[in-house]
């Protein structure tokens, strides 16, 4: 019984978190632009900086962690619209279609996120440990995702959205969008 339990549970948080078009497998990423390496800056750490892209997010330091919050939450969000939501996904254009299909779900309209710790791991790329929570509850705690800089926004990262299709379609990857196959 315990096993059936465990395994609707997943089911339905996995529902879950396609339905609200957001990815929560930790992966690695070039995600983007550069990949030099700065001194990681903490949600508990002091700032490397503030540098700022002209007319965008803060790219480091305690603003870009702030930004990185902020996004996250506002991705995860059922009051978000659509064409935020995929403002807010890295390269988001390319899967467009998927995040619209998604977003009409009752699941994903109780659905929220909190982040609980980032760390700025290069000068275009963050490691995210956030929460997914339903009616309140947290569905699936502590989980790892990656942010990506991305013209002037910290964004959820492509390859943690694309993970989490994969996850959907029981760890097949065929049918899913160019944009997570690399087709």
């Amino acid at each position: 019984m315990q096993r059936l339990h465990f395994r609707e549970s997943s089911r339905v948080a996995f529902s879950l978190l396609a339905a609200t078009g957001i990815a929560l497998t930790a992966c690695s990423s070039n995600g983007g632009s550069g990949s030099g390496s700065t001194t990681p800056a903490t949600s508990g750490g002091s700032p490397t900086s503030s540098a700022t892209a002209a007319g965008g997010e803060p790219a480091s330091g305690s603003g870009a962690i702030a930004a990185i919050k902020k996004n996250w939450a506002t991705f995860f969000s059922a009051k978000t619209p659509t064409t935020r939501r995929i403002a807010l996904l890295q390269d988001g254009d390319k899967v467009a279609k998927v995040i619209k299909a998604q977003s009409g779900s009752s699941l994903a309209a109780a659905a929220s996120a909190k982040v609980s710790h980032v760390a700025l791991t290069g000068t275009s790329q963050a490691s995210v440990t956030y929460s997914i929570y339903v009616g309140g509850q947290a569905a699936l705690p502590n989980q790892q995702g990656v942010a990506v800089y991305q013209d002037g926004v910290w964004k959820v990262g492509l390859v943690s959205f694309c993970a989490l299709l994969k996850i959907e379609n029981a760890g097949n990857s065929s049918g899913l969008p160019a944009a997570c196959t690399g087709s």
